[in-house]
């Protein structure tokens, strides 16, 4: 596995203040994953006890009126996805956006993409920021990532993330998304989700889609065609405890997970146990799969389409594993 040399090397040349504003650049986006949400909670509780109240109080009405909006398109600005701050996180790894066929803009897909890792930087990275040239790489297509729709009820970190142009994986979120905003959309959506994320470790390949059928269901509902994504290097960038099946820690990871809507993992990077390693994730698009449009697909339409989903993600697995840092064993598990 040439990871962990190519990350090395890709420190070569950089001056030392290229490499921290690359390692703060990360750090903040790892720590506001993990920790902003929570202080925004806390945030919202102490302004009521304060001066202060009464912002917390037209807030609080605000999100009331505004709880829809998520779902309806959200407050994308190119702004936020133009930061500078993004392009340092894209070479701290670095992440580059691969593409092996043209994606028409007049047309709306669904992009698939896997695996989840711990924090899905690739798909962060190539669909969510300016950072990877997604805009000039697919000229006239609009990428919008979408992901758990809990953390859009979370006051103040909402309106942080709709500004990213990030959307709530929900039915009416994208169901908007790509029929209400004429051709030219792509929602990407990581289909594994938490229960991918308990399986992110280094020289793990396990995706998790054999049972996820609702987005092959939408996309026949809409005619959106379907295009499956890997990340290559996505599972390498942290190091994981992953619990076996029957353990009382993957029993307690499920049960937060059926709960809250995501897994918490235990993992350890190469600083402060919060920071990655430099590790190149390569982000692989994919060919397009035609998908008709059918108002009430049958079990079979949508079991047809899944499978030639699953069929087209192994092969573009397989034909560019080796051009993105693993070796000709390497096998991609479905689950």
């Amino acid at each position: 596995m040439m990871w962990p040399l190519q990350g090395a090397e890709m420190t070569k040349g950089k001056t030392q203040w290229k490499e921290f504003l690359e390692a703060v650049s990360v750090l903040q986006w790892v720590l506001s994953f993990i920790f902003l949400g929570l202080a925004c909670y806390i945030l919202m509780v102490y302004l009521m006890f304060t001066s202060l109240w009464p912002l917390s109080t037209l807030y609080f009405i605000w999100l009331v009126m505004d709880w829809q909006t998520p779902e309806r398109g959200g407050r994308k600005t190119i702004f936020v996805r133009k930061w500078r701050v993004w392009k340092h996180f894209r070479d701290f790894f670095p992440v580059k956006l691969v593409k092996t066929a043209e994606l028409s803009p007049n047309k709306n897909y669904i992009l698939g993409c896997h695996p989840h890792g711990i924090f899905s930087v690739g798909a962060f990275t190539c669909f969510s920021t300016d950072s990877c040239g997604f805009a000039e790489v697919f000229p006239g297509v609009r990428p919008s990532l979408a992901i758990l729709a809990g953390l859009f009820r979370i006051p103040f970190f909402r309106e942080y993330i709709m500004s990213a142009g990030l959307l709530p994986v929900s039915k009416p979120s994208i169901v908007n998304s790509l029929s209400k905003s004429g051709k030219g959309n792509a929602v990407v959506i990581v289909i594994g989700g938490a229960a991918e994320s308990l399986e992110a470790s280094p020289g793990v390949h396990t995706i998790v889609v054999k049972q996820r059928k609702g987005f092959v269901r939408v996309a026949l509902e809409l005619g959106a065609d379907l295009v499956p994504v890997y990340s290559f290097g996505e599972n390498a960038l942290f190091k994981q405890v992953i619990f076996s099946e029957s353990s009382l820690g993957r029993k307690l990871q499920d049960l937060f997970k059926n709960i809250m809507g995501f897994a918490p993992c235990l993992f350890v990077g190469e600083h402060f146990m919060f920071l990655p390693y430099r590790t190149p994730v390569t982000t692989v698009v994919g060919s397009p799969i035609s998908v008709p449009k059918c108002a009430s697909p049958t079990e079979e339409e949508v079991d047809h389409y899944h499978k030639l989903y699953m069929e087209a993600l192994s092969k573009l697995f397989h034909e560019h594993k080796v051009s993105c840092g693993l070796s000709e064993s390497h096998e991609l598990q479905i689950t």
